[in-house]
């Protein structure tokens, strides 16, 4: 039997994460630590918050004290940390929030195992959760690997870039035993609609623009969230203590290519004319430090561990824009912000 502590298990990676796991391994003890921000959801979870083996605590990872006591509540000997402010756009608005939950949220995390393993590290596990952006930018050619050097362009990245090295400092100074791994783009159910696909899925919904970056070239690898969840299971038990894994789609695609699949989809879909959608597209200012390409070879978390994307992306999007057609009601109570009054009514007016 684990105690498993995922942090952000009720954001849009976390909650396919929580998901497996609780469905997977009834005999541990899932704990999801979610702050419930603006992309913290519990409607993510319905479908699995009455089992037995789950648990859910509200708490912010920069409460030191509220972080600490958990850990004693439970004795966790996992922690699958994925809890972070992530997107790019708010991070140049207000990069002192990404400072805050990014790095000191992982600091007290760290802390809190450390203290709590009191160096008895025989079944524990401390697994952080990272991004490629951390990488920077490519040019035309080449791809992320586990060793390429840092190189974060915007609060976000850096707010990243500095809590994986925290990560892997407690590991060299403390031998905590931590696991990293950095993955590429997301897509699939129950993202927050401000990234992408779901902003454009539903803008296409309701005929608005769809607004593109400078001329939509960046270049961008996209992971099912699904497989994502998979590999991000294999690696928490088997991955080596000290490495990191690069998870990527295998799956490049430029920004206005994706967007005019896209469109043809939801045309499809819609049973509007070909064209329709596309029309929409509207080109704007390009994104203050926009990196231009991203690429991850996925090589050595085949190699090691088996793992590999399961879906093309053809397919992948395929069931991602089923799913938001057929759930409308989640996609309008988390553009209203009706979302929040779930968890108002399942835990504080109880």
């Amino acid at each position: 039997m684990k105690n498993i502590l995922i942090t952000g298990g009720a954001g849009f990676i976390g909650s396919h994460v929580v998901r497996l796991l609780v469905n997977k391994y009834p005999g541990s003890t899932i704990v999801n630590l979610d702050n419930l921000t603006y992309a913290g959801n519990l409607l993510n979870l319905t479908d699995i918050e009455n089992r037995p083996n789950y648990r859910f605590v509200k708490n912010d990872l920069v409460d030191d004290e509220g972080v600490f006591a958990l850990f004693k509540e439970f004795s966790f000997d996992t922690v699958i940390h994925l809890a972070a402010e992530s997107h790019v756009d708010r991070s140049i608005a207000n990069p002192m929030d990404f400072v805050h939950s990014n790095v000191l949220g992982t600091v007290n995390l760290l802390n809190a195992a450390k203290f709590t393993w009191k160096d008895n590290y025989e079944g524990k596990r401390f697994y952080h959760i990272s991004t490629d952006e951390v990488y920077g930018s490519l040019g035309d050619k080449g791809l992320f690997t586990e060793t390429t050097p840092y190189d974060p362009r915007s609060p976000y990245s850096a707010s990243k870039a500095s809590s994986d090295h925290f990560v892997r400092a407690w590991y060299h100074t403390y031998k905590l035993p931590v696991v990293l791994s950095n993955c590429s783009n997301n897509y699939g159910p129950n993202q927050f609609p401000e990234k992408l696909l779901p902003l454009f899925i539903n803008n296409i919904l309701h005929k608005k623009p769809l607004p593109v970056y400078g001329k939509g070239e960046n270049v961008r690898d996209w992971l099912f969230v699904k497989d994502h969840a998979e590999a991000i299971d294999l690696i928490v038990g088997k991955g080596r203590i000290g490495e990191t894994y690069n998870i990527g789609g295998h799956n490049e695609w430029k920004n206005i290519d994706l967007i005019r699949l896209l469109c043809n989809i939801m045309d499809k879909k819609l049973g509007r004319t070909p064209g329709t959608s596309a029309e929409l597209i509207t080109y704007v200012k390009d994104r203050a430090g926009h990196d231009l390409r991203y690429a991850i070879d996925a090589g050595k978390v085949q190699r090691e561990l088996g793992w590999k994307p399961s879906v093309t992306f053809e397919e992948g999007l395929e069931i991602t824009v089923d799913w938001y057609l057929t759930n409308d009601q989640w996609l309008q109570q988390v553009t209203s912000g009706d979302y929040m009054q779930y968890y108002r009514k399942q835990y504080e007016e109880r």
